[in-house]
């Protein structure tokens, strides 16, 4: 269900590139309703979210994230910093995104922090569109992040704690040679998370959604609401069954919410 960065083995996915940093897997409708941004988790990369392009794109232009240092970016040195990730996505974003309809985030995990700073990236720069509204998932408020030291694990203990969240077959890193593959980008992922500080009192200017599973070893319903303080307008806070990963065995209940949230900001 769950990728880690590993290749997209035994299979070819339909492959747009708007740049290096998106990915888009099912073409745009000719009259998109919005422009979806996702962004994946620490070790994930952009088809983690083939199934919601799938499932989304007859009506938003669905765009998937893809970090460098996994499947077609596998040969590029991973970044171990948010403020980095944030700056090269924002600029490639800017670029890309029409600013004829909504420019809508959502974010999981990791994904959720770089998705934050990003929309500030674009807030700062005057861009022609920035985001009207951000989905962020599975994630503690920024003003409570922490270093946990999971980056600084071993490889053994990091593949445990991959399997103590969730979403990731581990048994496949059994393979000496697909670990080798995996676990540089989960590492360099994890620094870059468990090293952010952001800000004091750094926010967006867009609605914020938080949405988390209600038995996330990694993020409680008050850590999760604490999102309000991150932004100057609406904030909601969604909370589904499941874990870390709760959008998986979830994803219709998910799309459901996000399409609906979607719906509201256009009027719909």
């Amino acid at each position: 269900m769950i990728d880690a960065g590993l290749p997209a083995a035994g299979r070819t996915l339909p492959l747009d590139h708007p740049g290096p940093w998106l990915r888009r897997y099912h073409g745009r409708p000719a009259r998109a309703e919005a422009t979806l941004v996702c962004l994946p988790h620490a070790g994930g990369s952009a088809s983690f979210y083939y199934t919601w392009s799938e499932a989304l794109s007859a009506r938003y232009d669905v765009l998937a994230v893809q970090y460098p240092g996994r499947q077609d970016r596998h040969r590029e040195p991973c970044l171990t910093d948010v403020g980095a990730l944030a700056g090269a996505l924002a600029e490639e974003l800017a670029a890309a995104v029409p600013a004829d309809r909504p420019l809508v985030f959502f974010g999981h995990s990791m994904g959720a922090v770089v998705g934050f700073e990003t929309i500030r990236h674009l807030e700062r720069s005057g861009a022609s569109r920035p985001p009207d509204l951000f989905l962020a998932s599975g994630r503690r408020a920024p003003a409570l992040s922490r270093d946990d030291g999971i980056h600084r694990l071993s490889d053994a203990a990091l593949i445990t704690e991959l399997g103590r969240l969730g979403g990731t077959d581990t048994s496949v890193l059994d393979d000496p040679e697909l670990a080798q593959l995996v676990l540089p980008a989960v590492r360099a992922d994890f620094t870059a998370v468990e090293t952010y500080t952001p800000e004091v009192g750094a926010v967006v200017r867009c609605p914020v959604v938080a949405l988390l599973g209600d038995s996330d070893p990694r993020v409680t319903p008050e850590q999760a609401a604490a999102w309000r303080e991150h932004t100057t307008a609406d904030f909601a806070l969604r909370v589904f069954p499941g874990g870390h990963f709760y959008l998986g065995d979830g994803r219709a209940a998910v799309l459901s919410t996000v399409t609906a949230h979607v719906d509201a900001l256009l009027g719909g």
